[in-house]
């Protein structure tokens, strides 16, 4: 069958994120186009020198980026949790104690229910620019229960998580480590099939570091990779048992001593880094104190931006306002903050075909209405996203 091409030129801005092909640490390329060829990147550069192709879309001066990359969400759940959010809005602080509210609802739902609210939230994703997304079980706790989650999920992104371990089920409230043997054993029995990573919430409250290294590294030996929640309410071990098993990604990150700043560093050193996956949106929506991403990307750690679209601690699906918080809240150049939403998801998930334009990438791009990047953090909050490719398919078009 022959291959279809398709021209995308008048491109005011096109950030590649790779500098062999333009300027800058983005490899940006001004009045550019690009060259779609089926589901891949076959070409990019100036406009001027755009080769015949099939047909042609003009980008109408819009600047091009990735597609975004959101390596860290939480779709598979029922119910919400306005009234908490609320209540954290007055005053009370955010103790991860209302994941069992959500446990409930979701062990009530039915399937139906559950993929439409998965549906509904991964095309609110693409609408706003995302075109690869990670999710996680663990709002069902019972070996039932997140085995449906992760079968729902693996029916529509090829990213998904195993993350039993996100509260000890209610229950396993008197024993955590037998619920431990039930993770490490029959639910991981249950889930491994359906998904490619393992996951645990490293925290107090939730599980220790040795109840962490448990379920990661049974994980492991199941063909899993692992990732952790890492230090996001308190200081603790999670970030340096990510390191030392060699996790894709330490997620939160939010509470650092000097040693696991220097660990996410070296990491970022060997072939395949721990990356540190920063969520402000969990911190916007829980008046929490913002990661330090300065003092991350200073010592030379992979630093990556994710939405943890969740319906308690983060219930946005956006990446450019996470993109616009990182700016504002977390020291983050315009350029760094772009970077960690697009490549930086993609090496979180260890990939090289996406979070980039580039010949061979993974055909996903986004047209901003708008003549360069900075809009999404000097814009917050403005529907940027006017057109979107996803494996090469024009999903979405307001331009």
């Amino acid at each position: 069958m022959t291959a279809r091409t398709t021209l995308i030129s008048n491109i005011a801005s096109l950030v590649t994120n790779d500098p062999s092909l333009g300027t800058g640490p983005l490899g940006t390329i001004p009045d550019a186009a690009v060259v779609i060829e089926d589901d891949r990147i076959a070409w990019t550069g100036p406009s001027s020198r755009a080769p015949a192709t099939d047909s042609h879309h003009d980008a109408g001066g819009r600047a091009a980026v990735p597609g975004f990359v959101d390596s860290h969400s939480h779709l598979l759940f029922a119910g919400e949790r306005s009234q908490e959010f609320a209540a954290r809005m007055s005053g009370r602080p955010y103790t991860a104690g209302g994941i069992r509210t959500t446990v409930a609802a979701t062990r009530e739902a039915g399937d139906h229910q559950l993929a439409r609210t998965l549906d509904r939230h991964l095309a609110e994703m693409l609408r706003q620019g995302t075109t690869t997304t990670e999710t996680k079980s663990g709002y069902g706790l019972t070996v039932e229960d997140e085995e449906r989650a992760l079968r729902l999920a693996a029916e529509r992104t090829e990213e998904v998580t195993f993350l039993g371990a996100h509260v000890v089920a209610p229950e396993f409230a008197e024993a955590p480590d037998r619920y431990v043997e039930l993770v490490t054993g029959p639910m991981l029995d249950a889930c491994a099939p359906h998904a490619r990573w393992v996951d645990v919430f490293c925290e107090k409250g939730a599980f220790d570091g040795d109840q962490a290294r448990a379920v990661l590294t049974a994980g492991r030996d199941r063909g899993l990779i692992p990732r952790i929640h890492a230090n996001q309410l308190s200081y603790g071990p999670g970030v340096q048992l990510a390191v030392e098993l060699g996790a894709a990604s330490a997620d939160h990150c939010t509470h650092l001593t000097d040693a696991d700043v220097d660990a996410l560093a070296q990491a970022a050193r060997g072939p395949a880094p721990t990356v540190a996956t920063l969520l402000p949106g969990c911190e916007f929506s829980t008046r929490a104190r913002y990661p330090d991403a300065r003092r991350l990307l200073d010592a030379g750690a992979v630093v990556a931006l994710s939405t943890d679209c969740n319906p308690g601690s983060s219930y946005t699906s956006s990446l450019p306002f996470c993109i616009a918080l990182a700016v504002r809240e977390m020291a983050m150049t315009p350029d760094e903050a772009l970077w960690s939403a697009t490549a930086g998801g993609a090496a979180a998930l260890r990939r090289t075909d996406i979070g980039r334009i580039t010949p061979g990438a993974r055909a996903d791009l986004v047209l901003l209405d708008a003549p360069s990047h900075l809009h999404l953090a000097y814009r917050p909050g403005v529907p940027l996203v006017s057109d979107v490719w996803r494996r090469g398919r024009h999903v979405i078009r307001r331009g």
